[in-house]
Formats: C-alpha cells, sequence, structure tokens
C-alpha cells in the first residue's frame, strides 16, 4: 500500500472533496442514518411495516424505499411523514 502525501494531515471530509464526493457520500450517510433510525423506533413500538405505512398513510413500498439505505430518492415530506408516525419530528440544519 502506498501513502499519498497530498492526504497526509487533511481529514476524511478534505479527502471526499478532492475526489469529487463529498456531497455523494454525506447523502447516502444521511439516509443510511435515517433509515436506521426509523426501522428502530418502530422496532421499540412494536410496528409491523404494515402498521406504520397506515400510520403513514401511505403504500408498503413507499416504506420499503424509506427503509432502504441505499435508496436516496426519498423526499423530505416521506420523511416527516415517518417521524411523525413514530411520535417524533424530523430536524434538518444547516450547519
Amino acid at each position: 500500500m502506498t501513502i499519498n502525501e497530498n492526504y497526509i494531515g487533511s481529514d476524511f471530509e478534505d479527502f471526499l472533496e478532492e475526489e469529487g464526493i463529498l456531497q455523494e457520500v454525506t447523502e447516502a450517510s444521511i439516509k443510511r442514518v435515517l433509515a436506521y433510525q426509523i426501522r428502530q423506533e418502530m422496532k421499540n413500538k412494536g410496528l409491523s411495516k404494515a402498521a406504520m405505512a397506515k400510520k403513514m398513510n401511505t403504500s408498503r413500498p413507499s416504506l420499503d424505499r424509506l427503509l432502504n439505505p441505499d435508496n436516496a430518492a426519498v423526499t423530505l415530506n416521506t420523511m416527516t411523514k415517518a417521524a411523525s408516525a413514530l411520535g417524533r419530528r424530523l430536524k434538518v440544519e444547516l450547519v
């Protein structure tokens, strides 16, 4: 394994930015975390996928897309519905 001297002392975000994939990796990470958190809340509340979809007033396939950590094409509206169905709220902020 060779070490690229350009990256010594830089942080991982700098590396991702230089590779041109920071936004893509960040979006995928956020989606994975949200999908995990929703699954955990469903488990904690004893909610099946069918029950969760009903509480969200959506279809089971739509919920499956939300819970799929590899599917980044989920709307803010869908995430807000999921949070509300779990008695939670979605918090989005610029940092």
